[in-house]
């Protein structure tokens, strides 16, 4: 199995370089097809969500969107999937930063009580506690 970088995961949602994304999408037909499977880790979700919001700013829900669908997808397997999970239906229901919600999630499932924030919203939750 190969991993994906974050920048083949952008260039397939934003296509903003037709030729990459075009790349891309070939790649996972093919996969498709073979039965192929690329692996996605939590730094590059988090990357991700990073990206597409500070740099394309793309909308919370349509970032959610994006990810669940990868989620679903069959060649694509995700390093930590419960927290993955879990973040996708957290983040859902709630309005916190979204790479802090999948590293509590990813945490919490990890075998963590909770993560310690400083983040007054953030401990709003109860994956966080305020420190």
């Amino acid at each position: 199995m190969k991993a994906l970088d974050t920048n083949v995961l952008v260039r397939f949602l934003v296509r903003d370089n037709q030729e990459l994304a075009e790349r891309v999408r070939r790649l996972f037909k093919a996969a498709e097809a073979d039965k192929t499977l690329f692996f996605v880790s939590i730094p590059v979700l988090l990357e991700l969500i990073w990206v597409l919001d500070s740099v394309y700013g793309i909308a919370r829900h349509d970032i959610l969107d994006a990810i669940e669908e990868f989620f679903l997808s069959p060649i694509l397997r995700f390093g930590g999937q419960p927290a993955v999970r879990r973040f996708i239906a957290e983040a859902r229901n709630n309005n916190l930063d979204l790479s802090d919600l999948l590293i509590a999630c990813d945490a919490v499932l990890s075998g963590c009580e909770q993560m310690l924030t400083f983040d007054k919203k953030a401990a709003k939750s109860s994956l966080f506690s305020l420190l």
